[in-house]
């Protein structure tokens, strides 16, 4: 299945995807895509209902974040090699994990805007793990059990604010507003049962900056999911951004960020496509 949110920023209401490619309105039926919607049970429900006799979404609408109620946003630094690699940083003995502010999620289309002071704003395309049950402490058999499918997202990073700053947590380059589009759909497992075969692109005013694959990740999403439980209580609804491949603007030479008026597109197999143009920031 193929699980969508709809709507004006903060009343979304959830969908579903039809065999034509059209949102059908699930708001009869669930109350939202987030929460106990997200579990075996609740994605049990959904996969016995017929979408053609659900009501036609006609008009183009807003797609927003594709999981609603985000609690934890956790993140995985530095999981392909190439990319730490063109980071100037040696590759990871286990999976560097960090926390992005859940007030950073947005829609796929929606405007990336720049913080204030920014210098350095970069992007990254990254496949990002959507939790459906409770999980704590799994063991390896276990982590895949909990996922309740995939989506796309663009870990949108102020390098400045997240490696110039006195402090050195991350989390300041990181949780910004807007700075954690989700979507444009929330992909259910048994559609991508080889998560680590999945290609990955990103385009900067339709020059292509990033490309490749999630063969190549470090840590793959069982890893990942059975390393974050051992460390932290996962509720359904958490989303975990599995890290990026290289060709992020930092990584070149010279560097390259993003300014008002660029426009991104990005995608991975299977889960869509976004696109975001930047924007100022707005108070």
């Amino acid at each position: 299945m193929k699980l969508v949110r709809f709507g004006p920023p903060g009343r979304e209401k959830p969908g579903i995807i039809d065999a034509k490619g059209r949102i059908r309105d699930l708001s009869g039926v669930v109350p939202d895509i987030a929460g106990d919607t997200l579990g075996a049970k609740g994605l049990g429900k959904l996969r016995k209902i017929k979408p053609d006799k659900l009501p036609l979404v006609r008009s183009a609408v807003r797609l927003g974040p594709c999981v609603g109620a985000v609690g934890n946003y956790i993140a995985i630094g530095l999981n392909y090699s190439d990319h730490a690699k063109e980071a100037g940083m040696p590759i990871p003995s286990e999976p560097i994990v960090f926390l992005k502010a859940h007030s950073c999620v947005s829609g796929p289309n929606d405007d990336v805007m720049l913080p204030r002071g920014s210098q350095k704003t970069d992007w990254e395309v990254e496949l990002a793990i959507v939790i459906g049950e409770r999980a704590r402490n799994l063991s390896k058999k276990e982590a895949l059990d909990v996922v309740a499918g995939y989506c796309i997202a663009n870990d949108v990073s102020e390098r400045e604010f997240q490696l110039k700053r006195p402090g050195g947590q991350w989390a300041k380059g990181k949780g910004c507003e807007t700075f954690g589009p989700l979507g444009p759909w929330l992909v259910t497992k048994d559609e991508i049962p080889e998560p680590q075969r999945l290609d990955m692109w990103l385009d900067v005013n339709d020059e292509r900056m990033q490309e490749g694959s999630t063969k190549t990740m470090i840590f793959g999403v069982a890893h990942i999911v059975w390393h974050c439980s051992q460390y932290m209580l996962m509720e359904p609804g958490d989303v975990i951004a599995t890290g990026t491949p290289p060709g992020v603007g930092s990584g070149m030479k010279p560097p390259r960020f993003l300014k008002a008026g660029d426009v991104v597109r990005l995608g991975i197999t299977g889960l869509g496509e976004q696109t975001q143009k930047v924007v100022r920031f707005k108070m």
